[in-house]
Parts: structure tokens; sequence; C-alpha cells
């Protein structure tokens, strides 16, 4: 899961949820100089990524990108299945997305006060950007692959995966649906344990 669906999955807690959106970022060794709140955020996305990469749905979208984008199709279905939680927030969440963004926003800009500054440039760049209500319109995902693709050590063809999702658009919503219900109670789960 990628950006929106992480800190959707811990928004209980916005400490919580910035641990959540800033794992990727952190390695095992500088946990530590973390907040507890915050690492247990890290260790939080952690127990959700490796769940995501087991779960058959999850592999099977994967697998239909593998022979074309390798090592990058987890990171088009991460984006994919963010696209799907932000056009459908509705269904998800009580608050407006625009709404529950500033409200998480504001709470990452005073967590983010003590971070590296390599997090520091993250958190700026998603606020300004308002990366989590870009996720809502084909126009916009297509937008933020591209930026992405910019970023990539190796050519990744980014960009050009929105016409496979134009293409097969309800295929992966269905895949999305079905996999978000078994993650939000995994999830919940996981929370309790922390």
């Amino acid at each position: 899961m990628n950006f929106l669906a992480h800190v959707y999955l811990s928004e209980d807690n916005f400490s919580l949820a910035v641990g959540n959106l800033i794992a990727d970022r952190v390695k095992g060794k500088d946990l530590t100089n973390f907040s507890p709140m915050i690492q247990k955020g890290i260790l939080l996305h952690r127990k959700i990524d490796t769940f995501t990469d087991h779960h058959p749905l999850f592999k099977e979208c994967v697998s239909i990108f593998f022979p074309i984008y390798r090592h990058y199709s987890r990171v088009i279905i991460d984006i994919y299945f963010d696209h799907f939680l932000a056009s459908n927030w509705d269904k998800y969440n009580s608050k407006n997305l625009k709404v529950f963004s500033n409200e998480f926003y504001d709470a990452l800009k005073i967590e983010s006060e003590n971070f590296p500054e390599n997090i520091k440039n993250f958190s700026r760049t998603l606020i300004f950007y308002n990366w989590f209500d870009s996720y809502k319109t084909i126009t916009d995902l297509e937008l933020i692959l591209t930026q992405m693709a910019q970023r990539t050590r190796f050519p990744s063809k980014l960009s050009a995966s929105k016409k496979q999702l134009k293409g097969n658009y309800t295929y992966f919503h269905n895949h999305f649906s079905s996999f978000m219900e078994e993650v939000i109670d995994f999830t919940k789960n996981e929370i309790k344990n922390l």
C-alpha cells in the first residue's frame, strides 16, 4: 500500500499515521530516533506491507504488470489502490477527503519539525502538491506517475501504465475493494497489539 492507504489505515491517531507515512524513509537502525507513537506507526507500516505483498489479490494485480514493468509493478498497483481509495473515500470515511487531508497535513507539519531533513523535504512536497487529493483523478494520477518516473534510477515507464488502468478499470477496482476490506480488518487487529 502507498501513502494515502497507510495514513487511512492508522487514522485514529495522527502520530501513528505519520509514522506509517514516513516508514519507507526510515532505516531499521534509525527507528529509535523517533517518538514511541511514530515508531509504532513505522512498525505498523512494515506489517501492512508484508500483508499486502503476500495477499493473493494484490499479487494477482502485480503479476499482470510484471512482464512490462518488472519490479515497478508493485509500485504501480500501490498507486492504483491509492487512487481507488481517494476516488471512493466517502465509502471508507465519514470525513471529506479534503478535510481529512488538511487535518493530517497539520499534524504532519508539527511532527516533522523533529525529523531528518530528507523526511522534512518529503513531507513539505506531499503537502505542497496535496498528493492525497491528487490521487482522485486519473489525470492527476498520471502526473504523479510521471513525477515518480523522473526519480527512478532505471527507466520505469511508470506514466505509460495509465493506459492499463483505463483499459482494466473495473478489474482493478474490484480487486481493490475486496483487498481493502481484508487489510482494514488486519490493521485493526495489528493496532490492538502495538
